[in-house]
C-alpha cells in the first residue's frame, strides 16, 4: 500500500466516523439541480507526505498527473486567470464569457510587489529566497487577498504555500519542505489532485534550486465529504491498493519557467478503475 492511499483511507474513515454534518444549515454550494450540497466535515486535518520516499499519488483510482500539473503551472508559472490557458475544463463553471475567473489564483501570482531587492511577484520572490536566503522563515505565498475577494469568481481554496529549508546530518545539499494551507477541500474530487500538484511543485523547485526533497505538509481547515459523495467514498476506500509508482521529472530543466505538463510522468502506475460522472457541487 502506498503512503498516499493509507493517509487518504484513514482521513476518509475519520471524517465519516467522527465528522459533523451541515445538513439543514445555510450553505453556499449546491448541486446542478439546485439542491443544497451538504457535507460531513472535519476541522483541522493535517497530512504529511515524505517526498523523499515516494510520490503521493493514489492507486485507489487514477489521478490525472498531467492535468493536475497543468493547472498548477497555470497558476504558478503562467500566472493566468483565464481558462483558455488551460488544457482541461475544470474551471469553466467559474469563468465569465471571456474565460476569466476574476482576480483569483494566477492573477494574484502575477502581481509584482516592491521589495528591498526590487520589484518581484510572489513566485520569483520564492525562487530568489530559496537560492539566496534559504534559511529564511519568510518564504511563502498568499492568494487570499481580501481587497480583491469581491472580484474573484471563486475564493481560493488552496491559498498559501510556506517553504522551509533544512539540512540533514551528513548531507551537503539542503532539503526543501513545504506547507500547503487550504481553507476548504472537497475530499473526493480534489484531495489527491491538490496533493499531487503541490508535490510536483516541490519537486520542480527542489530541482531548480539544487535541493533534496523533504516533506509536504497539507493543512486543511475544513475537509469535507459531500452528501452525494458518501456512498462513492465508502466504496472507494474498500478497494485494493497498490505500491506507489515511480515519479519522473525531466532532469534537463533547471529554469522553473521552462517546465511543461509533459515534463512529468509516473511509471509503473497500477490503479483501480476510475470513477465516472462524479457529481460536483458548485
Amino acid at each position: 500500500m502506498s503512503a498516499a492511499d493509507r493517509i487518504f483511507i484513514d482521513m476518509c474513515k475519520d471524517i465519516l466516523e467522527n465528522g459533523t454534518s451541515t445538513e439543514g444549515e445555510k450553505v453556499r454550494p449546491h448541486w446542478e439541480d439546485g439542491t443544497p450540497a451538504y457535507t460531513i466535515k472535519k476541522f483541522g486535518v493535517v497530512n504529511r507526505y515524505d517526498l523523499s520516499k515516494e510520490f503521493p499519488i493514489l492507486t485507489l483510482r487514477r489521478t490525472a498527473l498531467k492535468s493536475a500539473t497543468d493547472e498548477m503551472l497555470w497558476i504558478w508559472q503562467k500566472k493566468s486567470n483565464n481558462v483558455h490557458d488551460l488544457h482541461s475544463h475544470i474551471w469553466d463553471a467559474w469563468a465569465d464569457e471571456d474565460g476569466s475567473i476574476g482576480k483569483a489564483y494566477g492573477y494574484q501570482m502575477g502581481v509584482k510587489h516592491q521589495y528591498k531587492e526590487g520589484m518581484m511577484d510572489q513566485i520569483d520572490r520564492v525562487i530568489y529566497d530559496l537560492k539566496n536566503n534559504p534559511f529564511s522563515r519568510r518564504i511563502m505565498t498568499n492568494l487570499y487577498v481580501h481587497q480583491d475577494l469581491h472580484e474573484m469568481n471563486l475564493y481560493p481554496c488552496a491559498y498559501s504555500m510556506t517553504f522551509n529549508v533544512t539540512q540533514k546530518k551528513g548531507e551537503e545539499k539542503l532539503t526543501l519542505n513545504a506547507v500547503l494551507n487550504q481553507r476548504s477541500q472537497d475530499v473526493l474530487t480534489a484531495n489527491n489532485w491538490n496533493v499531487v500538484q503541490y508535490a510536483v511543485l516541490v519537486h520542480m523547485l527542489a530541482q531548480v534550486c539544487d535541493m533534496l526533497l523533504g516533506e509536504l505538509m497539507h493543512v486543511i481547515a475544513d475537509a469535507h465529504i459531500y452528501d452525494r459523495h458518501v456512498p462513492i467514498i465508502r466504496e472507494l476506500i474498500t478497494r485494493p491498493v497498490h505500491e506507489a509508482p515511480d515519479f519522473w521529472l525531466n532532469p534537463e530543466i533547471h529554469d522553473f519557467y521552462e517546465f511543461t505538463r509533459n515534463d512529468v510522468r509516473v511509471d509503473n502506475y497500477v490503479t483501480e478503475p476510475q470513477i465516472e460522472n462524479i457529481p460536483v457541487a458548485i
